[in-house]
């Protein structure tokens, strides 16, 4: 039997030893909260998107809400971002007091649609995705003059127009879910800033609201990046940019040889972007998503959908009085999106059989799809 192809993996490459050797580092120090691997960690990570500032965070989850909170965002307050995406970006703004408001997404790159935008008086801040590793149109809503907070939590290595992904707006949140393209062993996630101020208050953040030991000056939490954590992710940041070449390639493979493949669209690349692809998600027209779905697990493939149910349709957030409808771009988008297989390891051959099981789908007359 053919051996099954995954959706993704945490990249296990040969790096084994290094974090081997990373876990008897951290062993070895008796320090396992904050320290010297969490502040190495933060200095490398800035000097890899720039020369940034870096907060290292216990997830990205929670870095999306310091950066919320350091920006004064909080009860009477209005965030703007997409309905498009995971629940922790909408959450976020929800922990913060504050109340989400949508706005659609562009049809081909999925982000949030300047365009779409409507600002009022108690706009604080605009949330954009990097959706599946697709810069958004940073251009665009950092054009608004309201303060962007990135959600970059699948896009660190991403580029706009040469920029880091994440080192453009007022402040970048990254996650390092096992499964992100720079995956830890468990949670863990960061924030980027260019502000000192703002970096410093979500350093106290993080620690109670500490401004020193006892001494508390607001309401934080416990949202710092372990150890041990930032210890594995130091292993494995000098091995991203190769991690990244790969999935650059798969993604190439599969523009290259699905193309033109009528009833299926391919993701679009913005111009003057680099994205990290995170995901590989292809759109399937008139309603045979789920067909699709089916016809590769029956082949051994895995796929995936992201994002069934966009966010203002969500149950927990039926009290914000959106219907379908409201959002038609995302509504469609959730409707016909499928991950292909994409992660560093990925083989050729397995490519191959996912490019052919797909073409062989489309090949069949209607009828018997």
């Amino acid at each position: 039997m053919t051996d099954r192809i995954p959706l993704s993996m945490p990249e296990s490459a040969p790096d084994a030893q290094a974090l081997e050797r990373a876990f008897g580092r951290v062993l070895a120090s008796g320090r396992f909260i904050l320290g010297e691997e969490v502040s190495g960690f933060e200095a490398e990570l800035a000097r890899y998107v720039g020369g940034a500032r870096v907060v290292g965070l216990s997830s990205g989850s929670d870095a999306l809400y310091c950066a919320l909170r350091a920006l004064d965002v909080g009860p009477g307050a209005e965030v703007v971002t997409t309905p498009l995406s995971f629940i922790a970006t909408a959450e976020a703004i929800m922990r913060t007091g504050a109340r989400p408001v949508f706005a659609d997404v562009e049809p081909e790159g999925l982000g949030l649609d300047p365009a779409r935008v409507t600002l009022t008086r108690a706009t604080r801040a605009i949330l954009p995705v990097h959706l599946f590793g697709q810069p958004a149109d940073l251009d665009g809503l950092t054009a608004l003059r309201v303060p962007v907070v990135e959600d970059a939590a699948q896009a660190l290595g991403a580029r706009h127009f040469g920029r880091a992904v994440g080192s453009v707006g007022a402040a970048g949140c990254f996650s390092f879910f096992p499964t992100k393209p720079l995956g830890a062993l468990g949670d863990a996630g960061a924030l980027v800033c260019a502000d000192g101020d703002l970096a410093e208050r979500v350093r106290r953040l993080r620690q109670h609201g500490a401004a020193e030991r006892e001494l508390y000056l607001e309401l934080g939490g416990n949202f710092r990046l372990d150890a041990l954590q930032a210890a594995f992710l130091r292993a494995r940041l000098p091995l991203l940019d190769g991690w990244l070449v790969e999935r650059r390639e798969h993604a190439a493979a599969y523009a290259r040889e699905l193309a033109g493949i009528d009833g299926l669209d391919l993701p679009v690349v913005r111009d003057g972007t680099d994205p990290a692809w995170a995901h590989y998600v292809v759109r399937v027209r008139d309603g045979r998503r789920d067909a699709l779905g089916r016809w590769l697990d029956e082949r051994g493939i895995a796929s995936a959908v992201y994002y069934r149910r966009p966010l203002h349709l969500q149950p927990v957030f039926a009290r914000l009085g959106y219907r379908r409808g409201d959002f038609p771009v995302a509504e469609r988008a959730a409707d016909e999106s499928l991950a292909l297989p994409i992660f560093p390891g990925l083989s050729a051959n397995q490519r191959g059989r996912v490019i052919e099981a797909v073409r062989e789908l489309f090949r069949r007359p209607a009828a018997t799809r």
